[in-house]
Protein backbone atom coordinates (compact mmCIF):
# COMPACT_ATOMS: atom_id res chain seq x y z
CA UNK A 1 0.00 0.00 0.00
CA UNK A 2 1.00 3.65 -0.37
CA UNK A 3 1.67 5.87 2.63
CA UNK A 4 2.81 9.45 3.15
CA UNK A 5 5.62 9.62 5.71
CA UNK A 6 7.37 12.55 7.38
CA UNK A 7 10.99 11.38 7.31
CA UNK A 8 12.23 14.39 9.25
CA UNK A 9 11.13 18.00 9.74
CA UNK A 10 10.47 19.56 6.35
CA UNK A 11 10.62 16.32 4.32
CA UNK A 12 7.66 14.16 3.23
CA UNK A 13 7.86 11.06 1.05
CA UNK A 14 5.33 8.77 -0.60
CA UNK A 15 6.42 5.21 0.19
CA UNK A 16 5.20 1.66 -0.32
CA UNK A 17 4.83 -0.64 2.66
CA UNK A 18 2.99 -3.91 3.34
CA UNK A 19 -0.73 -3.76 4.00
CA UNK A 20 -1.25 -4.13 7.78
CA UNK A 21 -2.75 -7.29 9.25
CA UNK A 22 -5.29 -6.75 12.05
CA UNK A 23 -4.54 -8.26 15.42
CA UNK A 24 -7.06 -9.50 17.99
CA UNK A 25 -9.82 -6.96 18.53
CA UNK A 26 -8.77 -4.81 15.58
CA UNK A 27 -10.60 -3.75 12.43
CA UNK A 28 -8.91 -3.15 9.10
CA UNK A 29 -10.01 0.23 7.73
CA UNK A 30 -9.59 1.41 4.17
CA UNK A 31 -8.77 5.08 4.74
CA UNK A 32 -10.69 7.46 2.45
CA UNK A 33 -10.17 10.95 3.88
CA UNK A 34 -7.51 12.52 6.10
CA UNK A 35 -8.04 15.97 7.56
CA UNK A 36 -4.93 18.10 7.98
CA UNK A 37 -4.63 20.10 11.18
CA UNK A 38 -2.17 22.27 13.03
CA UNK A 39 -0.65 19.21 14.69
CA UNK A 40 0.35 17.85 11.28
CA UNK A 41 1.90 21.16 10.28
CA UNK A 42 3.74 21.32 13.63
CA UNK A 43 5.11 17.81 13.02
CA UNK A 44 6.17 18.81 9.53
CA UNK A 45 7.96 21.88 10.92
CA UNK A 46 9.57 19.99 13.83
CA UNK A 47 7.56 21.78 16.51
CA UNK A 48 5.60 18.95 18.14
CA UNK A 49 6.67 18.04 21.71
CA UNK A 50 5.54 14.39 21.74
CA UNK A 51 6.92 12.92 18.51
CA UNK A 52 9.85 10.96 17.07
CA UNK A 53 10.65 10.71 13.35
CA UNK A 54 10.02 9.16 10.91
CA UNK A 55 6.23 9.23 11.31
CA UNK A 56 3.18 8.59 9.17
CA UNK A 57 0.91 11.42 10.26
CA UNK A 58 -2.86 11.56 10.11
CA UNK A 59 -5.37 11.44 12.96
CA UNK A 60 -8.47 13.10 11.44
CA UNK A 61 -9.68 10.02 9.65
CA UNK A 62 -12.66 8.53 7.87
CA UNK A 63 -12.90 5.41 5.79
CA UNK A 64 -14.72 2.18 5.18
CA UNK A 65 -14.54 -1.10 7.05
CA UNK A 66 -12.50 -3.67 5.14
CA UNK A 67 -12.77 -6.36 7.81
CA UNK A 68 -13.82 -6.49 11.45
CA UNK A 69 -14.09 -9.17 14.14
CA UNK A 70 -17.37 -10.99 14.53
CA UNK A 71 -19.53 -9.35 17.18
CA UNK A 72 -17.88 -5.94 16.81
CA UNK A 73 -21.02 -4.37 15.38
CA UNK A 74 -19.05 -3.21 12.34
CA UNK A 75 -19.89 -4.39 8.83
CA UNK A 76 -17.73 -4.54 5.72
CA UNK A 77 -18.11 -1.46 3.54
CA UNK A 78 -19.54 0.65 6.37
CA UNK A 79 -18.51 4.32 6.51
CA UNK A 80 -16.76 5.10 9.78
CA UNK A 81 -14.67 7.70 11.57
CA UNK A 82 -11.72 6.97 13.82
CA UNK A 83 -11.19 8.10 17.39
CA UNK A 84 -7.38 8.39 17.25
CA UNK A 85 -6.61 8.24 20.98
CA UNK A 86 -5.50 4.73 21.94
CA UNK A 87 -5.71 4.58 25.73
CA UNK A 88 -4.44 1.76 27.97
CA UNK A 89 -7.64 1.38 30.00
CA UNK A 90 -5.77 0.58 33.22
CA UNK A 91 -3.83 3.67 34.35
CA UNK A 92 -5.00 6.18 36.98
CA UNK A 93 -6.59 8.50 34.38
CA UNK A 94 -8.36 5.66 32.55
CA UNK A 95 -9.69 4.24 35.82
CA UNK A 96 -11.20 7.67 36.51
CA UNK A 97 -12.80 7.70 33.04
CA UNK A 98 -10.46 10.38 31.70
CA UNK A 99 -9.00 8.24 28.92
CA UNK A 100 -8.21 11.32 26.80
CA UNK A 101 -5.46 12.00 29.37
CA UNK A 102 -4.31 8.37 29.61
CA UNK A 103 -0.85 8.15 31.16
CA UNK A 104 0.22 5.73 28.41
CA UNK A 105 -1.74 7.23 25.54
CA UNK A 106 -0.84 6.58 21.93
CA UNK A 107 -2.32 9.06 19.48
CA UNK A 108 -2.47 7.90 15.88
CA UNK A 109 -0.18 10.01 13.72
CA UNK A 110 1.78 11.28 16.75
CA UNK A 111 2.97 8.51 19.07
CA UNK A 112 2.47 5.81 16.43
CA UNK A 113 1.89 5.80 12.70
CA UNK A 114 -1.43 7.25 11.63
CA UNK A 115 -3.78 7.27 8.72
CA UNK A 116 -1.96 8.94 5.82
CA UNK A 117 -2.02 5.53 4.18
CA UNK A 118 -4.37 3.34 2.21
CA UNK A 119 -5.10 0.98 5.13
CA UNK A 120 -4.92 1.17 8.92
CA UNK A 121 -5.60 -1.34 11.70
CA UNK A 122 -7.47 0.15 14.65
CA UNK A 123 -9.01 -1.33 17.84
CA UNK A 124 -12.72 -1.80 17.21
CA UNK A 125 -13.53 0.46 20.17
CA UNK A 126 -11.95 3.36 18.28
CA UNK A 127 -14.01 2.81 15.12
CA UNK A 128 -17.38 4.57 15.06
CA UNK A 129 -20.08 4.29 12.37
CA UNK A 130 -20.39 7.62 10.55
CA UNK A 131 -24.16 7.42 10.26
CA UNK A 132 -25.49 10.11 7.94
CA UNK A 133 -22.17 11.99 7.80
CA UNK A 134 -20.35 11.97 4.48
CA UNK A 135 -16.74 10.78 4.34
CA UNK A 136 -15.64 14.44 4.17
CA UNK A 137 -17.73 15.35 7.21
CA UNK A 138 -16.62 12.27 9.13
CA UNK A 139 -12.97 13.27 8.66
CA UNK A 140 -13.74 16.61 10.36
CA UNK A 141 -15.36 15.16 13.47
CA UNK A 142 -12.12 14.76 15.43
CA UNK A 143 -10.89 18.35 15.13
CA UNK A 144 -14.35 19.64 15.92
CA UNK A 145 -14.42 17.42 19.02
CA UNK A 146 -11.23 19.13 20.25
CA UNK A 147 -13.06 22.46 20.30
CA UNK A 148 -16.16 20.90 21.84
CA UNK A 149 -14.01 19.46 24.63
CA UNK A 150 -12.38 22.83 25.31
CA UNK A 151 -15.79 24.48 25.55
CA UNK A 152 -16.94 21.76 27.94
CA UNK A 153 -13.81 22.18 30.06
CA UNK A 154 -14.56 25.88 30.37
CA UNK A 155 -18.11 25.17 31.52
CA UNK A 156 -19.39 27.73 29.04
CA UNK A 157 -23.02 28.83 29.34
CA UNK A 158 -25.29 31.38 27.69
CA UNK A 159 -24.37 33.82 30.47
CA UNK A 160 -20.71 33.90 29.52
CA UNK A 161 -18.73 36.38 27.51
CA UNK A 162 -16.08 34.29 25.73
CA UNK A 163 -12.83 35.27 24.03
CA UNK A 164 -11.39 32.74 21.57
CA UNK A 165 -7.76 33.54 20.79
CA UNK A 166 -6.65 32.10 17.46
CA UNK A 167 -8.97 31.63 14.50
CA UNK A 168 -7.46 28.48 13.01
CA UNK A 169 -9.55 25.30 12.73
CA UNK A 170 -9.41 24.47 16.46
CA UNK A 171 -10.33 28.03 17.40
CA UNK A 172 -13.16 27.86 14.88
CA UNK A 173 -14.43 24.63 16.42
CA UNK A 174 -14.41 26.30 19.85
CA UNK A 175 -16.43 29.17 18.40
CA UNK A 176 -19.01 26.78 16.93
CA UNK A 177 -19.62 24.98 20.22
CA UNK A 178 -19.49 28.09 22.40
CA UNK A 179 -22.17 29.60 20.16
CA UNK A 180 -24.15 26.35 20.37
CA UNK A 181 -24.31 26.96 24.13
CA UNK A 182 -25.57 30.50 23.59
CA UNK A 183 -22.44 32.40 24.65
CA UNK A 184 -21.39 35.79 23.31
CA UNK A 185 -18.13 35.12 21.44
CA UNK A 186 -15.32 37.52 20.56
CA UNK A 187 -12.50 36.28 18.31
CA UNK A 188 -8.95 37.63 18.56
CA UNK A 189 -6.33 37.15 15.87
CA UNK A 190 -3.93 39.17 13.75
CA UNK A 191 -5.63 38.04 10.54
CA UNK A 192 -8.75 40.07 9.83
CA UNK A 193 -9.75 37.72 6.99
CA UNK A 194 -9.91 34.79 9.39
CA UNK A 195 -11.89 36.78 11.94
CA UNK A 196 -14.30 37.89 9.22
CA UNK A 197 -14.86 34.24 8.29
CA UNK A 198 -15.75 33.38 11.90
CA UNK A 199 -18.31 36.18 11.99
CA UNK A 200 -19.83 35.54 8.57
CA UNK A 201 -19.80 31.73 8.60
CA UNK A 202 -19.69 30.67 12.26
CA UNK A 203 -21.79 33.32 13.97
CA UNK A 204 -19.06 34.90 16.13
CA UNK A 205 -20.26 38.18 17.59
CA UNK A 206 -17.25 40.47 17.76
CA UNK A 207 -13.69 40.88 16.52
CA UNK A 208 -10.55 41.90 18.37
CA UNK A 209 -7.30 42.51 16.53
CA UNK A 210 -4.29 41.13 18.42
CA UNK A 211 -2.29 44.34 18.19
CA UNK A 212 -0.48 46.28 20.90
CA UNK A 213 -3.75 47.93 21.99
CA UNK A 214 -5.76 44.69 22.28
CA UNK A 215 -6.03 44.81 26.09
CA UNK A 216 -7.30 48.39 26.06
CA UNK A 217 -9.74 47.57 23.26
CA UNK A 218 -11.01 44.52 25.15
CA UNK A 219 -11.46 46.61 28.30
CA UNK A 220 -13.55 49.11 26.34
CA UNK A 221 -15.61 46.43 24.57
CA UNK A 222 -16.46 44.77 27.89
CA UNK A 223 -16.99 47.95 29.96
CA UNK A 224 -13.93 47.04 32.01
CA UNK A 225 -15.04 43.51 32.90
CA UNK A 226 -13.00 41.50 30.36
CA UNK A 227 -14.03 37.88 29.57
CA UNK A 228 -15.62 35.15 31.67
CA UNK A 229 -13.85 32.49 29.60
CA UNK A 230 -10.72 32.77 27.46
CA UNK A 231 -9.87 29.87 25.15
CA UNK A 232 -6.41 29.84 23.61
CA UNK A 233 -6.04 27.95 20.32
CA UNK A 234 -2.91 29.64 18.98
CA UNK A 235 -0.15 27.14 19.67
CA UNK A 236 2.02 30.14 20.49
CA UNK A 237 3.63 30.52 23.94
CA UNK A 238 3.62 34.33 23.88
CA UNK A 239 -0.07 34.42 22.99
CA UNK A 240 -0.86 31.87 25.70
CA UNK A 241 0.89 34.02 28.31
CA UNK A 242 -0.78 37.17 27.07
CA UNK A 243 -4.21 35.55 27.37
CA UNK A 244 -4.16 35.76 31.17
CA UNK A 245 -4.54 39.52 30.82
CA UNK A 246 -7.98 39.18 29.21
CA UNK A 247 -9.57 37.23 32.08
CA UNK A 248 -12.43 38.68 34.08
CA UNK A 249 -12.44 38.29 37.83
CA UNK A 250 -13.59 34.71 38.56
CA UNK A 251 -12.75 33.92 34.94
CA UNK A 252 -11.74 30.57 33.44
CA UNK A 253 -8.79 30.14 31.09
CA UNK A 254 -8.75 27.07 28.82
CA UNK A 255 -5.49 26.15 27.11
CA UNK A 256 -6.32 23.98 24.12
CA UNK A 257 -2.86 24.82 22.76
CA UNK A 258 0.24 22.83 23.60
CA UNK A 259 3.78 24.13 23.10
CA UNK A 260 7.27 22.77 23.70
CA UNK A 261 8.24 25.34 26.31
CA UNK A 262 7.14 26.73 29.69
CA UNK A 263 4.58 29.47 30.02
CA UNK A 264 4.44 31.92 32.93
CA UNK A 265 1.91 34.33 34.39
CA UNK A 266 1.63 36.93 37.14
CA UNK A 267 0.53 35.14 40.30
CA UNK A 268 -0.81 38.30 42.01
CA UNK A 269 -3.03 39.09 39.00
CA UNK A 270 -4.18 35.46 38.72
CA UNK A 271 -4.81 35.25 42.47
CA UNK A 272 -6.77 38.48 42.87
CA UNK A 273 -9.07 37.39 40.04
CA UNK A 274 -9.53 33.94 41.69
CA UNK A 275 -9.17 32.66 38.14
CA UNK A 276 -9.20 29.01 37.08
CA UNK A 277 -6.76 27.48 34.60
CA UNK A 278 -7.70 24.42 32.57
CA UNK A 279 -5.69 22.24 30.25
CA UNK A 280 -7.80 20.72 27.49
CA UNK A 281 -6.33 17.61 25.90
CA UNK A 282 -7.83 15.64 23.02
CA UNK A 283 -11.55 14.85 23.41
CA UNK A 284 -13.90 12.35 25.01
CA UNK A 285 -16.71 10.20 23.68
CA UNK A 286 -19.41 12.71 24.61
CA UNK A 287 -17.51 15.43 22.72
CA UNK A 288 -17.57 13.34 19.54
CA UNK A 289 -21.28 12.72 20.10
CA UNK A 290 -21.86 16.46 20.54
CA UNK A 291 -20.17 17.13 17.20
CA UNK A 292 -22.42 14.61 15.47
CA UNK A 293 -25.52 16.15 17.12
CA UNK A 294 -24.60 19.65 16.00
CA UNK A 295 -23.78 18.42 12.48
CA UNK A 296 -27.20 16.76 12.25
CA UNK A 297 -28.77 19.98 13.53
CA UNK A 298 -27.10 21.93 10.72
CA UNK A 299 -24.96 23.99 13.11
CA UNK A 300 -21.57 23.01 11.61
CA UNK A 301 -20.82 24.56 8.18
CA UNK A 302 -18.57 21.76 6.96
CA UNK A 303 -18.63 22.88 3.33
CA UNK A 304 -17.35 26.32 4.26
CA UNK A 305 -14.68 24.87 6.56
CA UNK A 306 -13.26 22.49 3.93
CA UNK A 307 -11.40 24.98 1.74
CA UNK A 308 -8.70 22.76 0.18
CA UNK A 309 -8.27 19.17 -0.92
CA UNK A 310 -5.96 16.95 -2.95
CA UNK A 311 -4.76 13.35 -3.35
CA UNK A 312 -2.53 11.65 -0.80
CA UNK A 313 0.20 11.11 -3.38
CA UNK A 314 0.50 14.88 -3.91
CA UNK A 315 1.05 15.39 -0.17
CA UNK A 316 4.70 16.56 -0.31
CA UNK A 317 3.87 19.44 -2.65
CA UNK A 318 0.52 20.21 -1.03
CA UNK A 319 1.97 20.62 2.47
CA UNK A 320 4.37 23.28 1.28
CA UNK A 321 1.58 25.10 -0.57
CA UNK A 322 -0.95 24.86 2.26
CA UNK A 323 1.51 26.24 4.82
CA UNK A 324 1.63 29.60 3.08
CA UNK A 325 -0.75 32.14 4.66
CA UNK A 326 -1.79 33.41 1.24
CA UNK A 327 -3.22 29.96 0.44
CA UNK A 328 -6.10 30.75 2.80
CA UNK A 329 -6.36 27.20 4.15
CA UNK A 330 -8.91 26.57 6.86
CA UNK A 331 -9.41 22.82 6.67
CA UNK A 332 -7.56 20.79 4.02
CA UNK A 333 -8.42 17.16 3.28
CA UNK A 334 -6.29 14.52 1.60
CA UNK A 335 -8.22 12.00 -0.47
CA UNK A 336 -6.99 8.41 -0.39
Amino acid sequence: MKALICDEPGRLSVISRPEPVPGPGEALIRIRRVGICGTDFHIYKGQHPFLAYPRVMGHELSGTVESAPEGSGLTNGQNVYIVPYLSCGTCHACRKGVNNACMNINVLGVHRDGGMAEFLCVPVGNVVPAGTASLDEAAMIEFLAIGAHGVKRGGITADDRVLVVGSGPIGMSAIIFAKARGAHVTVMDLREDRIAFTINELGADQMLIADAQAEETAKRLTSGDFYDVVIDATGNAAAMQRGFGFLAHAGRYVLVSVVRTDITFSDPEFHKREATLFASRNAQADDFAEVVRQMEAGKVPTRALNTHRGPLTDGPALFDAWLKPEAGVIKAILEV
